[in-house]
């Protein structure tokens, strides 16, 4: 048995291709449109593990999507969490749940997937302003 990917639903292509292409830095691998479905579907990777991919499926037709608690969250390790999260900010995304452990913070993509960052190796010492930052809604 091989993983494959991990389908999430979004109901806008652009802004969800901008958060997790310009924010969260994966690259689109392949997009396939299905009009006979009215459906268009996006695989994103990470540059460290192209194998594990995301797969945005954007259905033409307006829906609402509901989130549901069964699904979880998506994970990614990252080289700094700090780093990671100041740029995040920097680009208007918001930090749920904050680094101030230096090991894991919580951001959402711009349909209400919860996205967890977990720094590689060693937590990092506590720092400012994460080590005193409050959550922010849910994650």
């Amino acid at each position: 048995m091989k993983y494959l990917h991990t389908m999430v639903r979004v109901s806008d292509l652009e802004a969800s291709l901008a958060f997790y292409t310009e924010k969260l830095g994966l690259r689109e691998v392949r997009r396939k449109d299905v009009p006979q479905g009215r459906f268009t579907l996006v695989f994103l990777a990470a540059d460290e593990s192209p194998e594990a991919e995301i797969e945005l499926t954007y259905n033409w037709d307006p829906e609402e999507l509901g989130g549901g608690r069964s699904f979880g969250h998506l994970a990614f390790r990252v080289d700094d969490i700090y780093d990671t999260c100041r740029r995040l900010m920097d680009k208007g995304v918001t930090i749920n749940r904050p680094p101030r452990d230096g090991r894991m913070a919580f951001v959402r993509s711009p349909d209400g997937i919860s996205i967890e960052l977990l720094q590689a190796g060693d937590p990092l010492p506590p720092a400012e302003p994460w080590a005193s930052m409050e959550n922010t809604g849910t994650w």
